[in-house]
């Protein structure tokens, strides 16, 4: 069967938390957060930021708890049980979605280990960090990287579910300490206001700036894992008995305080140890404000090594926990279609290492990627929406929400929220395709071009194509793996349409 079996669950609420958290804390918040909160004017990106945690991102969670342990199945199969099988193709947009996003991650994760392994040698500082990061891809050794990254991840998978947390019980309380070490030095050093007060202090008039607002809502997504499915298949191994809604709080709230110590951490660094050129720092493309200026940084402090080290071995660890996730999601979908588990593994490591070697080979091709899928989890998220409101908001709110176990009561405040949720999404699209109309046309559609619009909408119609067209071969696999088809359907298609 798809559902988990009984054996198959986490085996307390606080293995179950850290596996979540290390899920949602990744480099989302420690590579993504800063460089994204500072390239987009610091304090503005900041108060769109907690728009969006509120607004987007624990609503989702709320809703993927629910959903995963509520149907004990994948995306696609709970999409099935929630919408009926004409609706199997949403549930495969948000699990490719999230598998795309892993084929690239991985390499970030190898760029982490490398910068880690170079710090240990004296390789980083010892070389100018450009030159090294240079190198370092014209060498190829970004793609040795990213299949030891795949390897790494796949191992921990491999264990099952008590591999999982098992990892994240060692890996996500050392990361904290790691990370708050880190921002702890940070605000200590001479000069560190100033950071603060770029992180802090918005303007106001910059808000009207639709980039902000798209921004903000793709790295919420990237920060707490809301809308990839990712925390819906963690929730298929919790305890019946267990909590959904004040866990998601927990995991938003916990997750994104990680990324606000992460921008503390790199900004105050960057505007104490070099004030006159922090603009240009913050302005730092994906890779310039990690692995180019903050080696650089920390050459400039006392014990810099020893912190750079720290700082890069967070990183790996962050890394690490995400990538995990993403490949359980991957692994959990072919097992839901009737792979057998260690094949299901087999065959999305070889995928991920497959489908990752362009991003490893070609930086603009990662940042393609970055940006097209990134704006994906928005679709992700409306899809997630839908589901809910086409069964009946309140209804779900009751029967998966507020059911046996749960410490908190969630109130019709979530209905909306989760309207909302869907309007945001559609506002948003629509508002970045009006704005970006004036694009030079030529690079607009050009399909491997970072950062417009034509590459996006190219990928993301072949890809609904081709999943519209496999819609009734994934309901059918699904299905036939459930021991009692009809049975388990919720019939909530007649019922909340």
């Amino acid at each position: 069967m798809s559902v988990a079996s009984k054996s198959e669950v986490f085996s307390s609420r606080w293995g179950m938390l850290l596996a979540m958290l290390g899920m949602a804390v990744g480099t989302g918040n420690i590579w993504r957060f800063p460089r994204i909160a500072a390239s987009n004017g610091g304090g503005s990106f900041l108060v769109a930021w907690v728009v969006f945690l509120l607004a987007w991102s624990v609503p989702l969670l709320i809703l993927e708890f629910g959903m995963g342990k509520g149907t004990r199945s994948g995306s696609i199969g709970a999409f099935v049980k929630t919408l009926g099988p004409k609706f199997a193709w949403m549930g495969a947009w948000i699990a490719f979605v999230a598998t795309a996003i892993m084929f690239y991650y991985s390499v970030v994760m190898g760029w982490t280990i490398r910068f880690f392994v170079g710090t240990l040698t004296g390789e980083v500082p010892g070389a100018t960090p450009s030159a090294f990061w240079d190198s370092f891809h014209s060498t190829g050794g970004a793609l040795i990287t990213h299949v030891v990254a795949m390897l790494m991840g796949l191992f921990v998978v491999s264990r099952g579910v008590k591999g999982i947390e098992t990892a994240a019980k060692f890996l996500i309380p050392s990361l904290i300490i790691l990370i708050m070490v880190l921002a702890v030095r940070a605000v200590t050093l001479p000069g560190a206001s100033a950071g603060l007060e770029f992180l802090f202090t918005p303007d106001w008039a910059a808000l009207a700036n639709y980039e902000i607002w798209i921004q903000a809502l793709t790295q919420n997504a990237w920060d707490t894992g809301a809308g990839w499915g990712l925390v819906l298949t963690y929730a298929l191994y919790m305890r019946a008995d267990e909590d959904t809604a004040l866990n998601a709080f927990v995991i938003g709230f916990g997750n994104n305080s990680m990324s606000l110590l992460a921008g503390i951490m790199v900004l105050c660094t960057v505007f104490s140890v070099m004030p006159d050129a922090a603009s240009e720092i913050v302005g730092a493309g994906n890779e310039g404000l990690t692995f180019i200026w903050v080696p650089q940084l920390f050459q400039q402090i006392p014990g810099g090594r020893l912190f750079q080290g720290l700082f890069f071995l967070a990183l790996v660890f962050a890394a690490w926990t995400s990538l995990i996730a993403m490949i359980e999601l991957a692994s959990r979908i072919l097992i839901d279609l009737g792979m057998a588990r260690s094949r299901a593994i087999m065959a999305v490591g070889l995928a991920g290492i497959l489908f990752g070697i362009p991003s490893a080979l070609k930086l603009e091709i990662f940042q393609n990627q970055d940006w097209v899928w990134g704006v994906g989890l928005m679709l992700s998220g409306f899809f997630f929406a839908f589901a809910v409101l086409r069964y009946g908001v309140t209804k779900w709110r009751e029967k998966f929400i507020n059911q046996e176990g749960s410490d908190i009561h969630i109130g019709a405040w979530w209905d909306w929220a989760m309207r909302l949720v869907a309007v945001e999404a559609v506002v948003l699209a629509l508002w970045w395709l009006w704005e970006a109309r004036s694009d030079d046309v030529a690079a607009t559609w050009t399909l491997f071009s970072p950062y417009n619009v034509g590459t996006v909408l190219i990928q993301f119609v072949i890809v609904v194509v081709i999943l519209r067209l496999a819609n009734n071969w994934l309901a059918k696999t699904v299905q036939a793996r459930w021991q009692s088809p009809t049975s388990a359907m919720l019939n909530s298609s007649e019922e909340g349409s």
